[in-house]
């Protein structure tokens, strides 16, 4: 894929890391149409992109998303059901099927607004790190709208009830220390070291075995609705499906490295994996 050629994002490579910036600065970065179909190339492109580890979804200028265009993604298209229903499509399949899904690790560079829609996508993202001064809202109570699209059901799945009901009810805004604070993202740094603390994370998860990874996060996100008894077979059979896809044979490598050549020491970093 031609990554030059996008109008609403844009892709930079960096040492395994790929940055996804969505690129309407003027708008905030608000969700047209077109930024749907962009992403969901995107992502369907990286998903198996061997020069790719991790995928950091960040926002040019200063705003990480301000949710949907308003005009572009629900005025323009009240009289046009082909092209409402087609976009609609993908602004689900990137926001949700893709990115919650997403075969390696994602982190939500928060770097300044983050309202209404694109409360979907900080979820589905793995890890989320916003500046200080970023600021998080759902306006739709504004608006005389319910949290929709996703939006309602992400907020009540991820934070408290308590958490949920204030902002969505109020509408209050709130900045990213308070996100923090209410664990709607992992953690909040000053905005001159946003790159730097995302970074150390990107490069600590592109150390470790992808498989492993890809297996965590499929596993953690199941798990969450099953009993106990459903989820410890589905572990199992995860645990078992790992080790025959790991191309790596990360396991085995670590079982010998700790018990035969005393190498490596668990809790104490990662195991030597050769890296190609």
């Amino acid at each position: 894929m031609d990554f030059s050629t996008l109008q609403t994002v844009r892709v930079e490579r960096e040492n395994g890391t790929t940055f996804v910036t969505l690129n309407r600065p003027e708008k905030r970065n608000a969700m047209s149409p077109q930024l749907h179909f962009e992403m969901v190339d995107v992502l369907k492109e990286l998903a198996e992109d061997e020069d790719t580890r991790v995928v950091v979804l960040t926002g040019a200028g200063d705003s990480w998303c301000a949710g949907q265009d308003i005009q572009l993604f629900f005025r323009d298209l009240d009289d046009k059901p082909k092209q409402r229903y087609l976009a609609r499509l993908a602004n689900h399949e990137w926001r949700w099927s893709l990115l919650s899904t997403f075969p390696k690790p994602t982190i939500a560079m928060v770097n300044g607004y983050c309202f209404g829609g694109a409360f979907v996508q900080l979820f589905a993202c793995d890890f989320a790190i916003a500046a200080d001064d970023a600021q998080f809202g759902l306006s739709e109570v504004n608006w005389g709208i319910l949290p929709g699209g996703l939006v309602g059901k992400v907020i009540m799945d991820g934070l408290s009830y308590r958490d949920a009901v204030w902002y969505a009810m109020t509408g209050e805004p709130f900045d990213g220390k308070k996100a923090a604070e209410i664990r709607l993202i992992n953690k909040s740094v000053p905005r001159d070291r946003l790159r730097a603390e995302t970074m150390a994370l990107a490069e600590s998860l592109a150390k470790k075995n992808p498989q492993t990874l890809r297996t965590i996060k499929e596993s953690l996100r199941m798990v969450r609705g099953m009993s106990i008894d459903q989820a410890a077979d589905y572990l199992l059979a995860k645990e078992r499906e790992m080790r025959f896809l790991d191309p790596e044979s990360g396991r085995a490598k670590a079982m010998k490295q700790f018990l035969d050549d005393k190498t490596y020491r668990p809790g104490m970093g990662e195991y030597k994996r050769d890296q190609t």
